[in-house]
């Protein structure tokens, strides 16, 4: 049986210098989607996993249903696929059979293959149509990876439903995950007689395991739960409680004044039911009847003399507010 590192092949990377000359020498040709994967496929590693169908002649053929037709520097392969052999409408509904997915990923790997022989064979004085070419293989690789990823999406959702860790986040858990499923996409050889499904949902699990991990480790450099009051800040009630002192400082001054011209009943009256005087805290202030008590009157009869006072201390207020 191979090895799975020995059916992995990688393109030399390209030296920056070069890289960077091909970019500029194509940045007024190319759209920005085409420059950029231009520079993906430049400044990154391009790898495949080999299989023997590639090495037949017809190949091309074989996995793509007819030869391969591309208009003078255009970035794309003009597709003429039949029945059998195009993939283009595959959405997360889709259930790809195994002759589907081994031709899918026969693609992916063929595709990618060209596009390594041809990075290798880079030099400054490559012509422009043979750059156009390499895009063309990268967009078809392009293509069949995203298909791929499309119909196998449900099993990141299936497998982060199924876990049994608890204290993590979902959508953590989803984006990890969808990494997984496109990492699992990029390394699968389909020559082995696996299901694809099989191997990336152990993939995506591990991929939780390492979700897990890292949640573990933070949490143990930051024990404290979430506390619900440290995110309500108590601005409002800080600023209520600032304008009642200033009120009461006002009121007091109005008394000791005696700018709202109040009689001795009536700063006995406020005093007492506001606990003006008070020295002590939390204050105290006295209900109608105990200040009744004290003055000798009825409750009714304080609380007119409160509402009479409490007039002439708006007035008051309002007259300085409006000098």
């Amino acid at each position: 049986m191979r090895s799975e590192k020995a059916s992995i092949k990688q393109a030399t990377a390209v030296p920056a210098p070069l890289a960077r000359r091909i970019i500029e020498r194509c940045r007024a040709q190319f759209s920005e989607a085409d420059l950029n994967l231009l520079s993906m496929v430049l400044t990154e590693p391009v790898e495949y996993v080999d299989h023997e169908v590639f090495q037949k002649q017809n190949i091309e053929t074989i996995l793509f249903g007819g030869v391969a037709v591309r208009a003078p520097e255009s970035t794309r392969f003009e597709e003429t696929f039949v029945d059998g052999f195009d993939f283009s409408g595959i959405t997360e509904e889709t259930s790809l059979t195994t002759a589907q997915e081994i031709l899918l990923f026969q693609r992916y790997n063929y595709a990618r293959m060209r596009l390594v022989q041809m990075i290798d064979q880079l030099t400054p004085d490559t012509p422009f149509d043979y750059i156009c070419e390499m895009l063309a293989w990268a967009h078809r690789a392009m293509d069949a990876r995203s298909q791929l990823a499309r119909a196998n999406l449900p099993l990141v959702l299936a497998m982060a439903k199924r876990t049994r860790l608890n204290g993590l986040d979902f959508n953590e858990l989803i984006s990890e995950g969808n990494f997984a499923l496109l990492r699992s996409v990029d390394k699968f050889d389909c020559s082995r007689g696996f299901k694809f499904s099989t191997y990336s949902c152990r993939a995506i699990l591990k991929s939780f395991s390492r979700v897990a991990m890292r949640t573990s480790r933070y949490r143990g450099q930051f024990p404290t739960e979430f506390d619900p009051t440290l995110e309500k800040s108590d601005f409002i009630d800080r600023k209520r409680t600032d304008i009642e002192g200033q009120c009461v400082a006002e009121i007091r001054e109005i008394l000791r004044d005696n700018r709202a011209d109040l009689n001795e009943v009536e700063q006995t009256v406020i005093r007492e039911r506001f606990a003006l005087d008070a020295t002590t805290l939390p204050a105290k202030p006295k209900t109608l009847e105990q200040v009744g008590e004290m003055i000798g009157v009825t409750k009714e009869r304080v609380r007119q003399i409160q509402n009479k006072a409490l007039q002439k201390i708006r007035t008051t207020l309002e007259e300085t507010l409006a000098a």
